[in-house]
C-alpha cells in the first residue's frame, strides 16, 4: 500500500494501555524517543499490537506543530526535539523539514508562524504531535 503520509518513523511497541473503545499505545522510536498513539481497540487487535511489535508511527504533516522549546502545562505529550533541516515557503504556508533522532518529520505551518518563530536551517525546534494524530502501521 502506498500512502501520501510522508512522516513515517519506525519503532517498537513498549506498552498497550487498553480501554473500552480506545487504547494508548506507547512506542519507542528508532531514535530512542517515546511517543504515544491513541488508536481503537479494533486496530490493536487487527494489527496485533503488543509489546515488542514493530510498527511505523505515521503523522500527517499538517498535524505537526512546532515550538522553539519544550512546553510544559499543555496536554500534548509527544514532544520530539529536532533541528530545522530546510524550509519551503509559499504565499500562505511553509513546509518545515525537521531532523529528529532516528528520522525526519515535515511540519506544514503558516508562513507567518515560521517567520514569528524565526525558523531557519539549523534552528532547534520541538515537534508537537497529539496522540490522537499518530497512526500506527505494521508491515
Amino acid at each position: 500500500m502506498n500512502l501520501s503520509i510522508r512522516n513515517r518513523i519506525p519503532g517498537t511497541v513498549t506498552a498497550v494501555d487498553t480501554g473500552e473503545v480506545m487504547a494508548a499505545v506507547k512506542v519507542r522510536l528508532a531514535g530512542g524517543q517515546d511517543v504515544t498513539a491513541a488508536v481503537t481497540m479494533e486496530a490493536v487487535e487487527e494489527l496485533g499490537l503488543s509489546p515488542g511489535a514493530l510498527v511505523h508511527a505515521l503523522v500527517k504533516s499538517t498535524e505537526v506543530a512546532l515550538a522553539t522549546e519544550a512546553l510544559t502545562g499543555v496536554s500534548i505529550r509527544n514532544q520530539l526535539p529536532g533541528t530545522v533541516e530546510g524550509i519551503a515557503t509559499g504565499g500562505a504556508m511553509a513546509a518545515v523539514k525537521v531532523t529528529v533522532a532516528g528520522g525526519a518529520l515535515t511540519a506544514v505551518i503558516t508562513r507567518s508562524a515560521a517567520e514569528d518563530l524565526a525558523l531557519a536551517p539549523g534552528s532547534p525546534v520541538v515537534a508537537l504531535i497529539k496522540s490522537t494524530e499518530i497512526s500506527l502501521a505494521t508491515d
